[in-house]
């Protein structure tokens, strides 16, 4: 089974990309993060040609996820049960579903904008309530992971220059010790193989030529539970789909799995 997490920047925008890749890549399980639609505009019949079934979590603004599958669809959830509120509702930022027997989670972990910010509060309760969701799946025994845009770099060389990033997001001792306390549910880092250079950074901004200069961030992240961590095979960042017009600022991360 290969299983992908991508924060696709605008499925509305990556739409012609994200058909092209699907096909290209064969990847049966697909986690989609920063959808920017509703979820009545989701490309579900564009999908569903290809053979994907979808669950979509989506209100049309900047969050929204989804997962995609071709290996079997079921029990899907629509956010984090007692997920925390953020500007008077809780945003569409994670969806479940078990897929050919891997029940995945599909999140888009808050920005946090600012050290101080209420943005920055909202996301460590968010990270709480994520961690306590996962729990029970991580200690169980069928394969269970966590994918997608965690907006968070776990350790220092994962980002391109950590001087650069003193006293913002993303690299904070807070926001790393909601990820340690994450996998301590049973859950580990599955580091994926870079296709280029030393580090499998997974996002490079579009100013400043970041992508050539590969000055980019590791915050894409799969975290799996013993029995989907046993059973990787391989894993890699696939940087091409990053390249040429109009791409998302962050690349798929892909894990093929021998169930």
């Amino acid at each position: 089974m290969r299983i992908a997490t991508w924060n696709v920047n605008s499925v509305t925008a990556r739409l012609p990309r994200l058909l092209s890749w699907l096909e290209s890549s064969a990847a049966d399980v697909v986690c989609l993060q920063e959808l920017k639609c509703t979820a009545e505009a989701f490309p579900a019949e564009q999908l569903r040609a290809l053979g994907y079934e979808a669950v979509v979590h989506a209100d049309g603004r900047w969050n929204g996820v989804a997962v995609l599958s071709r290996a079997g669809l079921s029990d899907p959830v629509l956010g984090l049960p007692d997920g925390p509120d953020f500007d008077g509702g809780q945003e569409p930022r994670a969806v479940a579903a078990t897929c050919g027997g891997v029940r995945v989670w599909s999140v888009y972990v808050p920005n946090g904008r600012e050290v101080g910010h209420p943005h920055f509060a909202y996301k460590l309760e968010w990270l709480a309530a994520l961690r306590k969701t996962a729990e029970p799946d991580a200690a169980a025994a069928p394969p269970f992971a966590v994918l997608g845009d965690f907006n968070i770099a776990p350790a220092d060389e994962d980002v391109w220059d950590i001087s650069r990033f003193e006293g913002a997001t993303h690299v904070t001792e807070a926001e790393r010790a909601a990820l340690a306390a994450l996998r301590e549910t049973g859950l580990s880092d599955v580091m994926p193989r870079p296709l280029k250079y030393d580090h499998p950074f997974t996002y490079w901004d579009y100013r400043e030529l970041c992508f050539p200069k590969n000055r980019g961030m590791r915050i894409d992240l799969v975290y799996g539970n013993r029995a989907f961590s046993d059973a990787v095979r391989d894993a890699y960042v696939d940087r091409e789909a990053r390249k040429g017009k109009g791409p998302s600022d962050h690349a798929p991360v892909v894990v093929d799995l021998e169930l």
